[in-house]
């Protein structure tokens, strides 16, 4: 006897014809981006051991020190990055299925029948989405300058405690300074290769030639869409890379690891 895709629909959570483990990608996703979010909570709830020497977690960037927020600066942060990949667009397609498991995979049972969208509270904020993007790309720029300061050493060198000496600065890069420059790359391709930054420089235009700018537009276009290409890549990427920036500066501070200085 067959199965019709038909009775397939009808049938609980799970049926498929599929052969292959298509579970472990969303398990995978799962325990990646839970571990993540439990990990960044932590991170920021501890208000700790965010700083060595020159270098500043990105968590705590750009660092606030104020007395009318009663909880750690970097939950005044957070929710701007935090925004922006909530409402990606991968990674809506990667969280539904992972905590959603709508669907959990293609061609694969799922726990309810109909759809409505993204047309109910709370999905429709994910149509805030371009506004998140504007404030990911200034973070891009604030983390870039971190990354300069992170260059900047004093003379006297960094103190037992981690802070900086007294003095005049001189140029220098440690093994931390790599650490943060990596990750603003991987940030800056991820953000820059953004779907809703895309249609804001290609979109609504039929003719790049008749437009005003028209050249200019074009090849920034081709450069978004080139990292747009490997969104999901440049999506898991920064996402360590922004975590393990985290834990080397954490590290660092608490005398776990010491950092290098190269020249």
């Amino acid at each position: 006897m067959t199965t019709s895709v038909r009775d397939l629909q009808e049938r609980s959570f799970g049926a498929t014809l599929r052969r292959d483990a298509w579970w472990i990608a969303p398990a995978l996703t799962a325990l990646v981006l839970g571990g993540f979010g439990v990990y960044a909570t932590w991170a920021a709830w501890v208000n700790r051991f965010y700083e060595w020497g020159p270098y500043l977690s990105p968590f705590y960037s750009p660092l606030i020190q104020t007395t009318w927020w009663p909880l750690s600066p970097a939950f005044l942060i957070l929710i701007f990055p935090g925004a922006f990949r909530v409402t990606c667009y991968y990674y809506r397609k990667a969280y539904y299925r992972a905590f959603f498991l709508d669907p959990v995979a293609c061609a694969v049972g799922e726990p309810r029948h109909g759809y409505k969208g993204e047309s109910k509270f709370p999905f429709i904020l994910q149509n805030l989405h371009r506004y998140a993007m504007y404030a990911a790309v200034v973070f891009i720029f604030i983390l870039s300058y971190d990354v300069f300061l992170a260059t900047r050493w004093p003379v006297n060198g960094v103190l037992p405690d981690g802070n900086m000496a007294a003095g005049p600065r001189e140029f220098g890069v440690g093994i931390g300074t790599l650490v943060m420059a990596v990750n603003v790359i991987l940030l800056a391709c991820y953000t820059f290769g953004c779907h809703s930054l895309r249609h804001l420089i290609g979109g609504n235009v039929d003719c790049f030639s008749c437009a005003r700018g028209g050249r200019a537009r074009f090849e920034t276009w081709r450069g978004v869409s080139a990292l747009n290409r490997h969104h999901m890549l440049f999506a898991w990427c920064s996402l360590f890379s922004v975590a393990l920036t985290d834990v080397y500066i954490r590290l660092c501070a608490m005398g776990v690891i010491h950092d290098i200085r190269l020249f």
